[in-house]
């Protein structure tokens, strides 16, 4: 079930606009403790994940940095070129390759991404080099919708079942790219589902 907003919430980039949230956000429950999981090993990162036109920039303008961090050549990051995407910052996206079993930005000699790694060890803030859907996981948006993704929604994510709720565990991340607004309007809809 979709639950409409009072109003539109643009993320901080313009895109994605949430207008809706799907009601199993509320219920649904992941391990969340990602920092003190001992047992996944980065599963979240099998599949790669969509890049939006804005994070990409700032990613490849810090190319040479992050390419020795990575280890892996610029040239085998990204599945392709952009592709116009509406719901994505800049209005457009694409993909990180998936190598050796994960996306290319995953770390195999600890645990998480190096983006978020590396942002924090040059004094960024994470969100300007990570992409805002692997922020936001186990969470997605489409259409106006944030909803969950669909590794949370048929059950196969290794962590899901227990824990808080997915919009708990992502609660400051929505804060972040869509304001405090959103946030307490999405505190009073999941107090009203979980009453």
């Amino acid at each position: 079930m979709s639950l409409p907003l009072s109003r539109p919430y643009p993320a901080r980039e313009g895109a994605p606009v949430l207008t809706h949230v799907a009601a199993e956000v509320f219920t649904h429950r992941y391990f969340g403790a990602c920092l003190a999981c001992t047992f996944c090993r980065d599963a979240c990162c099998d599949h790669g994940v969509d890049v939006d036109a804005a994070t990409l920039g700032r990613i490849l303008a810090q190319a040479d940095a992050i390419e020795a961090r990575v280890g892996v050549a610029r040239d085998q990051w990204f599945t392709g070129p952009l592709v116009p995407d509406a719901d994505l910052p800049g209005g457009a996206g694409t993909r990180t390759r998936v190598a050796d079993g994960g996306c290319v930005f995953r770390s195999r000699t600890a645990r998480g991404c190096l983006l978020h790694a590396y942002a924090l060890e040059t004094g960024q803030d994470y969100h300007l080099v990570k992409p805002m859907v692997s922020t936001l996981f186990p969470l997605t948006f489409a259409d106006g919708l944030l909803c969950l993704s669909g590794e949370l929604h048929d059950g196969s994510l290794v962590c899901g079942g227990t824990g808080p709720t997915a919009y708990e565990s992502v609660r400051p991340e929505l804060a972040y790219y869509f304001g405090d607004e959103l946030v307490m309007e999405l505190d009073a809809l999941g107090s009203r589902r979980s009453a």
